[in-house]
């Protein structure tokens, strides 16, 4: 039987708006945690548990759906994980005890875990080489449009209507997102793949002596990433109230900072394919590394502001190369398996990232503290890529 074909805008549009209302709910949890632990009187550490919890789901589900998209196809793997998101934001709106928001925010991780890298590489995979790299970090653009349609909900929904509708609308559209979905074929060089070896051949593989210094370089880069992100963007709303700006102020702040997103996209996409993969996440990495230390010192409104716009500019051009970059490392038997082992090892960091930031807020140390241990943890990345790093722009997959 003949696989479909599809076009690369066509693919993209439908991998992408998943990708957009999984980047909407993830972005909008930022906005509800500071809105929880006002409407529920929760102190700083509980609050820290929530972008934790959600961590702890995605990184089960990036490993599990990882896994099962080298046995069954990262088409069926897309259908699940989406319709365990979309289910999960809805119900996650009826709750009214903070244990069961964070049973269903579990459940709402292991989707979005297992959306992300299956969509990458899916797309690595349907796209030729001179146009993959572009293609995924258009794919991660998304990711943008989720955050500023998040911040868009929670600044004019949340203060006047408080967090529940705002969860209802984050799930709604995701259903549309399915239908879509059932109209997507699988990855053309998936289907052309003989299935061999058992999902505990695939994980040893991942790690043999082929693979092993790229993945030892992947890991390593994904838990810094995802450290410094989870831990500086769900507190940025909770962190401008610190510095002493009004709840609404500081929705509208970070609406402001999170337009800058989109700009680092396109522009990471623009030159991936011009110098390279390796360059890129180094140059945005460090960017983002900059950002936060002087994020953290800043104390005027201009500082902060400035700051928190290149923060997003950087940082989500980063992201958009790391997704490009990682499935590039493995061949197709193996590839939707490294991608989610490193993303699951990253979302382990993204356990950590809230926590440590509740855990800190409550001992009294400094933002300028807090953010320059995430200025650190980026730099440790950009270490990884740099030593262990090797480029593959424009590279045949195998």
């Amino acid at each position: 039987m003949n696989q479909p074909t599809i076009s690369q805008r066509k693919l993209l549009g439908i991998a992408g708006l998943g990708w957009l209302f999984d980047a909407m709910d993830v972005g909008m949890l930022s906005f509800l945690m500071a809105a929880l632990q006002k409407d529920w009187n929760l102190p700083a550490e509980q609050v820290g548990w929530i972008g934790s919890v959600n961590s702890i789901g995605m990184a089960v589900g990036a490993l599990v759906f990882g896994l099962l998209a080298d046995r069954i196809g990262r088409k069926n793997v897309f259908i699940v994980t989406l319709l365990l998101f979309s289910i999960g934001s809805g119900l996650s709106a009826l709750t009214t005890t903070l244990a069961a928001f964070l049973a269903l925010r579990f459940l709402i991780g292991m989707g979005l875990g297992g959306e992300l890298p299956v969509a990458s590489t899916l797309v690595s995979e349907a796209v030729p080489a001179k146009d993959r790299g572009r293609a995924v970090v258009l794919l991660e653009s998304f990711w943008a449009g989720g955050w500023l349609l998040a911040a868009l909900i929670s600044y004019f929904v949340i203060p006047a209507y408080g967090w529940r509708p705002a969860l209802w609308l984050a799930a709604a559209p995701a259903l549309y997102a399915i239908y879509l979905r059932l109209r997507l074929p699988d990855s053309p060089r998936f289907m052309a793949t003989k299935k061999e070896g058992t999902v505990w051949s695939h994980i040893a593989n991942v790690w043999s002596a082929p693979y092993r210094k790229e993945t030892t370089m992947l890991w390593i880069l994904w838990f810094c990433v995802v450290f410094s992100y989870y831990g500086m963007f769900l507190w940025l709303p909770s962190v401008m109230v610190m510095k002493g700006f009004s709840l609404i102020k500081s929705f509208e702040y970070v609406l402001v900072m999170t337009l800058a997103q989109l700009p680092g996209y396109f522009s990471a996409a623009w030159l991936i394919e011009r110098v390279g993969r390796k360059f890129v996440l180094i140059t945005y990495l460090l960017g983002t590394a900059a950002s936060a230390y002087f994020f953290g010192t800043a104390e005027s409104l201009a500082g902060l502001m400035t700051a928190g716009i290149f923060l997003s500019f950087f940082n989500l051009g980063a992201w958009g190369a790391l997704y490009a970059y990682t499935p590039e490392q493995y061949p197709t038997s193996i590839r939707a398996t490294g991608a989610g082992m490193a993303a699951a090892f990253g979302r382990i960091g993204g356990i950590f990232g809230p926590l440590f930031v509740g855990s800190l807020v409550a001992k009294g140390v400094s933002v300028t503290a807090i953010f320059t241990l995430f200025c650190l943890s980026v730099l440790v990345a950009v270490l990884s890529v740099t030593v262990l790093g090797k480029e593959t722009k424009q590279q045949e997959l195998a």
